[in-house]
């Protein structure tokens, strides 16, 4: 019996691996497959992103050139502003002066 049972386990234990191994490059060779429909689905992702780069670039330049317009409009209404109350500013000082 002792013989028998020497013989026979390792006889099952191989078949057991090849055929867990068999199973295993089965799955293996599935997972390539979807990883390259994977890749495809990101490949045509990023194709339809690449394609309004350019339309991003022009709204970018369009916010830019907009902002540097209020920014000029800002700086000359505060500067004028700044005039203005520096006139005051400085005959409330000669005002105090003359006290």
């Amino acid at each position: 019996m002792e013989a028998f049972v020497n013989v026979f386990l390792p006889v099952i234990l191989y078949i057991v691996a090849i055929i867990l191994l068999i199973i295993l490059i089965v799955v293996a060779l599935r997972l390539l497959k979807i990883l390259d429909k994977v890749d495809k689905i990101v490949d045509n992702i990023d194709d339809k992103v690449n394609a309004f780069n350019n339309i991003f670039t022009v709204f970018g330049n369009a916010a830019d050139k907009v902002s540097s317009i209020t920014d000029s409009f800002v700086f000359a209404a505060s500067s004028a502003i700044a005039k203005i109350f520096g006139k005051f500013k400085g005959k409330y000082k000669e005002e105090e002066d003359y006290e």
